[in-house]
């Protein structure tokens, strides 16, 4: 699952939780339906915005939803899922960038890629997605070349780019696949007029996808000895950041002229949740979104007390000499508990496979952010998601007029 746009279910609600799963549970099946169960794996949260954005300008329809089958990543429950040609469209457009994507770095050699047999299976498998995707494309009559045009522009853009060289000039490619997608929603739900202000905020989010993932990976690109955007035009965080901001804005503005008619989901993604993403590509991500709210830490930079103060200093009372008065091991309630009782056992611990597989289930379900309380992938111990109790994220929501 990868994307800048990354939302937490209590920041979404009941409702608009439900419509985002149902448009990411949607593009998975439907690159599962037309293309296999492998193809399943290119599933990511920016492709969805195609999906939702269709939806948002239809009118309701009940060929826009199905029922689909359990799955393991819903807790193996039915769901209500998105279907239809947005859905068909997000696949498109997710396969043929992620063919792109792995070229990319069959081209660099990066990690397992530098080995010849690897490269070139990846390389098999990139040209099967690049095809699947433009017949999926043409399908729903939207022409993929524009994608693979700018995908193949890219690296001569690249190989240009210097010190002084604006940034939006390496971004362009991007920009021109995004918009071309977000503008054929507007076809697909039947309001050409809407294809233009689309074309734009697409245009500006594709320089927001490009401009993240650039300051993301600075740090490491800089290490490896990686090309950078950033690096490469020398421009600097501030006006790296800068140009974030007008982005952000001109999305909002584009998003603004837009006819929909029921636009929550894509505002509140395209507007506040991209907002977001840009203070956590930055570093200023309120601390909430990545403590525990029992955890929050004071003007003073400690973490604050429990609802029982700080803990005495001698450290635990019940220590030393005299042991835990309620525990087994020779006190009067006999062994191993207190009155004959037996002391509770601790869970058993999962193995390590069992861990990891629990630990992938908890997080594409989002339950190690987002739950009250779940068991530890390997401990079984209860813990509480991180985000649980982030009331305070969402009291500084720019809630414009929505």
């Amino acid at each position: 699952m990868f994307g800048i746009v990354r939302p937490c279910s209590h920041r979404l609600g009941e409702g608009l939780r439900t419509q985002w799963m149902a448009h990411l549970c949607g593009l998975c099946l439907a690159l599962r339906g037309d293309h296999g169960q492998f193809a399943r794996v290119v599933t990511n949260y920016d492709g969805l915005l195609v999906s939702v954005l269709t939806e948002a300008q239809a009118e309701r329809a009940t060929e826009w939803r199905r029922t689909a089958g359990p799955c393991p990543l819903r807790g193996m429950r039915t769901a209500s899922v998105a279907q239809g040609e947005g859905a068909r469209l997000a696949a498109a457009v997710s396969l043929v960038l992620a063919s792109a994507k792995v070229r990319d770095h069959v081209a660099d050699g990066d990690g397992l890629l530098a080995r010849r047999p690897v490269a070139l299976a990846a390389r098999r498998v990139a040209t099967s997605w690049g095809r699947a995707g433009a017949r999926t494309g043409s399908d729903v009559g939207f022409d993929t070349s524009v994608l693979v045009d700018a995908v193949d522009r890219q690296p001569g853009i690249e190989a240009l780019a210097e010190p002084g060289t604006p940034l939006p000039a390496v971004t362009e490619p991007t920009e021109t696949a995004t918009a071309a997608a977000f503008a054929h929603t507007a076809v697909l739900a039947g309001r050409p007029a809407n294809a233009a202000p689309l074309a734009e905020a697409g245009r500006l989010f594709g320089r927001l996808a490009h401009l993240l993932d650039a300051v993301e990976d600075q740090v490491a690109d800089a290490a490896s000895g990686a090309w950078n955007p950033l690096t490469a035009t020398g421009t600097s965080l501030a006006e790296a950041r800068r140009l974030a901001d007008d982005a952000l804005h001109g999305v909002r503005l584009a998003l603004s002229e837009v006819d929909f008619v029921d636009g929550r989901l894509a505002h509140l993604l395209l507007v506040h949740e991209l907002r977001r993403s840009v203070d956590r590509a930055f570093g200023t991500v309120p601390v909430c979104a990545t403590l525990p709210h029992s955890r929050l830490r004071s003007s003073g930079g400690t973490p604050m007390p429990g609802p029982y103060g700080q803990p005495p200093q001698g450290g635990n009372p019940y220590a030393g000499n005299g042991g835990n008065p309620f525990a087994g091991g020779g006190g009067a309630g006999g062994p191993g508990g207190f009155g004959g009782v037996p002391a509770p056992q601790p869970p058993r611990r999962r193995g390590f496979w069992a861990g990891c597989g629990m630990f992938w289930l908890l997080c594409c379900t989002c339950r190690l952010c987002c739950a009250k309380e779940y068991e530890g992938p390997w401990s079984r111990k209860k813990r509480e998601g991180c985000c649980r109790d982030c009331d305070d994220c969402c009291d500084a929501c720019d809630c414009c007029d929505c």
